[in-house]
């Protein structure tokens, strides 16, 4: 593993779940992980309801916008979290996965997206803490 870890979150359109994973870490990490995400076939916008609830925690989305998967973000990355693209995620030998079975938050309404979001704020706590312990 790099002296900074590097976590890519990949997910199909790169606007909900792999996009609250990375604001997320974003947050929690402040500078101790480079968060990468992207999508397999990333979509035009983020979903509201996501942003919404990521606003909600005081968090701003505003710089972040669908990015697709890119070789260089993949071959970068010590972790890669895959978020239900199945087959569609392409595979990198000599990489860490986790695969992230969430629900998918598209078309779903702030109160069905916030517990999605309260899943995945619980995975990255666990994945943070892993990769970088807490000081002493």
């Amino acid at each position: 593993m790099t002296a900074t870890p590097v976590v890519l979150f990949l997910c199909i359109h790169n606007s909900g779940r792999s996009l609250a994973a990375k604001v997320l870490l974003d947050h929690y990490a402040r500078g101790r992980v480079d968060v990468r995400s992207a999508g397999t076939e990333p979509g035009d916008q983020l979903n509201p309801a996501v942003v919404a609830v990521l606003t909600e925690r005081g968090l701003d989305s505003s710089r972040e916008f669908p990015k697709p998967l890119t070789d260089d973000d993949a071959k970068a990355a010590d972790v890669v979290v895959t978020m239900g693209c199945g087959d569609t995620c392409p595979y990198y030998p000599g990489k860490r996965y986790l695969d992230w079975e969430l629900q998918d938050p598209a078309d779903l309404p702030k109160e069905q997206v916030r517990p999605i979001v309260d899943e995945i704020d619980r995975r990255v706590q666990g994945l943070l803490a892993e990769l970088v312990p807490p000081s002493k």
